[in-house]
């Protein structure tokens, strides 16, 4: 069924969309939680090799894929204690639970060889975390580093902020806890500061930061230099977010960044080649890695009528809109403006593809794409690809009042 609307879009998309669910009803539309999208996320050594090549300090670390390389690396780190960690895209890795039986995917040990017995029941096992599917995720690498013993831990970051127009910084000394919680019972503890994105960190702004974290003396100079080179790694890779929960101090008088995260700006892939060649796809979802070979912005979510629509906005406005007539979207999918026909067919294959979908509901304004193109790409999709479940068709072209007056089909 296509359907031409006048120039009333929102009115005529609403009760568009209302007919569409009438015509989709029945009891298959139910339907619990999403995945989320997942952007680039780095391991945590590829986080804290980035880290190491600005001038951070972070603790002294080799990585592993074998059982014998990781024990060879524990003895070539000659440290006091070792710390063995699972690298996978997921928190919780302490509590965690292989199928090889060990429990735990981070463990201390004095001993290197403790280090290749561990590793041996961690690599090429699956580790399910709370974060990880049920059946957990394949453990590939494993980071064999020197620990350190923390004397204090504190929080710094630093983010884009919108209300602030540019970066800043946050920090509290109350670090190796959730930030969240921190904020909510003690307000007072947490410290903001502003940042000219022209002028960056100055000094003084830097000692002041490192003041309210509690550092003193030798150490707070430490502390005021690590955060600047934070802010050229922040700067260096363009980088939304970069959290070090906790920045500590040992014993022997360092600050070290024991654990970071990094968030990366999308938008900057084009000049940060090296930083996204590191994304590890192994944990991805293959339909969202499928979909991205065709510059085609695709969600994953749990319900079952599919949706196929150009631009974010009116894409996010067709999933609240079935959500508002009972029924779930099988997932988010945005087209774009430039799409060519080849990508209108692969969106379908995608589509038809989901096992949960048993609709498709297909919502095109023609502002940003020739209507014309979507056409062709959805009747080609349905001649090749024998579409076995309803098509729900709605194109508005920008002359769609010329070719088909208001209130007429």
């Amino acid at each position: 069924m296509v359907e031409a609307l006048g120039p009333d879009s929102l009115l005529h998309s609403i009760n568009f969309l209302s007919l569409s669910f009438l015509l989709l009803s029945h009891p298959f539309l139910q339907c619990t939680c999403l995945s989320s999208r997942r952007w680039l996320n780095l391991q945590e050594y590829q986080s804290k090799k980035l880290m190491q090549e600005s001038g951070v300090a972070v603790q002294r670390f080799y990585v592993a894929d074998t059982a014998s390389e990781a024990l060879e690396a524990a003895k070539r780190l000659n440290a006091k204690e070792i710390v063995l960690k699972a690298q996978i895209l997921a928190g919780g890795r302490g509590k965690g639970v292989f199928d090889s039986g060990l429990k735990g995917g981070v463990h201390l040990t004095k001993d290197p060889a403790v280090v290749g017995e561990l590793a041996n029941k961690m690599l090429g096992f699956n580790l399910t975390t709370k974060q990880t599917p049920k059946e957990g995720v394949k453990v590939k690498t494993v980071m064999v580093a020197e620990a350190l013993d923390i004397t204090r831990e504190t929080y710094f970051a630093i983010l884009m902020d919108r209300s602030y127009n540019g970066p800043v910084m946050v920090g509290s000394p109350q670090g190796g806890m959730d930030i969240e919680e921190v904020a909510a019972s003690t307000p007072e503890l947490i410290f903001k500061e502003a940042i000219d994105i022209f002028e960056g960190v100055r000094d003084d702004q830097a000692l002041g930061m490192a003041a309210n974290l509690g550092f003193k003396g030798d150490l707070q100079r430490q502390a005021a230099d690590q955060i600047k080179r934070l802010y050229d790694l922040f700067l260096k890779v363009d980088a939304t977010q970069v959290e070090v929960n906790p920045l500590g101090e040992t014993p022997e008088g360092q600050v070290v960044c024991f654990d970071a995260k990094i968030n990366f700006d999308d938008n900057a892939e084009f000049r940060q080649k090296a930083v996204f060649a590191m994304d590890d796809m192994t944990e991805a979802d293959p339909t969202e890695m499928a979909a991205a070979k065709w510059d085609l912005k695709y969600i994953g979510l749990d319900g079952n009528i599919a949706c196929f629509v150009n631009g974010a906005g009116l894409a996010m406005a067709t999933c609240d809109i079935i959500d508002l007539h009972g029924g779930k979207p099988a997932n988010f999918l945005d087209l774009g403006g430039g799409v060519k026909e080849r990508q209108v067919y692969e969106a379908f294959k995608l589509l038809t593809a989901d096992p949960k979908v048993e609709a498709i509901l297909v919502n095109i304004f023609g502002g940003i794409v020739n209507c014309a193109i979507i056409a062709n790409g959805i009747t080609k999709a349905c001649r090749e690809l024998e579409l076995k479940v309803p098509l729900v068709v709605r194109l508005e072209g920008k002359t769609a009042h010329y070719a088909c007056p208001q209130g007429t089909t």
